[in-house]
């Protein structure tokens, strides 16, 4: 739906313009008036950066089915979209909503175990659903995480979390009958079966409101809370990327800009006044 909307949006300029063309006579030059148009509508950046990207596909779609000799679209640039800093929670913050956790109920100790793990180990949600038992390795304090790409990595786990989850395995998990397919997956619903991406924002956001929490917290604001905890306590930049699984160190920049005392002390140390 959102692709045709694009489309239905490239067509009302076109008719507007009094042109009526098919796709085989669509220029590069027309696309960028095309875009022109879209920012003086008041579009944001971030939306007409996905217009474009539908706008692409498109042409590409029509240039491998020999429907077009040329893609008019191969050099159409998105616009840079701004980047906005994350939430992020305080440690007293997320201890609030852990504490929030209603430990009389069977799920109890087993969302207690995923609050820690995902502020624990900066996981994003689908690495922590995906988490299996054969990739714990708590004798010396490492999780093996299955990341974006396919791409495996190494991260460091606390006490703490170790401790919530053998405390969730004994109080909860040796109680499941896994259904096939999830016997070693580590965190599971009272089926059996592997808990959802949409099942780990619902729990995030009872707890959050249990807390009585305002922010806009998402399972990903405890990904960028470790983060930023770890470089405000003085991590190295590169230890904190690996630990993410960030592709680019730049990714990982963006956590500088939320620790003030990091950005007062970089001015100290290399501005000449200072």
């Amino acid at each position: 739906m959102a692709y045709l909307n694009d489309l239905a949006k490239l067509i009302a300029f076109f008719e507007i313009g009094g042109r009526d063309l098919n796709p085989e006579e669509v220029t590069y030059e027309q696309l960028k008036e095309f875009l022109v148009w879209v920012g003086e509508s008041g579009m944001s950046p971030r939306s007409q950066s996905r217009l474009v990207s539908g706008i692409k596909s498109f042409f590409r779609y029509l240039l491998i089915d020999e429907k077009i000799g040329v893609n008019p679209a191969e050099l159409l640039e998105s616009p840079k979209p701004g980047r906005k800093l994350p939430v992020v929670l305080s440690l007293l913050e997320i201890d609030r909503i852990i504490a929030a956790i209603d430990l009389s109920k069977p799920e109890g100790h087993r969302n207690r175990a995923i609050i820690e793990t995902l502020y624990s180990c900066g996981l994003r949600v689908t690495e922590l659903i995906s988490l299996r038992i054969t990739n714990l390795n708590f004798r010396q304090g490492f999780i093996k995480v299955t990341g974006k790409g396919s791409k495996e990595r190494l991260v460091p786990i606390s006490d703490k979390a170790i401790g919530e989850i053998e405390y969730y395995f004994l109080q909860f998990r040796k109680h499941i009958n896994p259904v096939k397919g999830a016997e070693n997956i580590v965190f599971l619903n009272r089926r059996g079966n592997k808990l959802t991406r949409v099942m780990i924002f619902t729990i995030v956001k009872e707890l959050v409101q249990k807390a009585g929490i305002i922010k806009q917290v998402s399972p990903h604001t405890f990904r960028h809370s470790f983060a930023t905890h770890m470089v405000e306590g003085g991590a190295d930049l590169r230890a904190v990327q690996e630990m993410l699984g960030h592709e680019s160190i730049l990714t990982t920049e963006i956590y500088t800009h939320l620790d003030k005392e990091f950005l007062r002390e970089t001015v100290n140390k290399f501005h000449p006044r200072a």
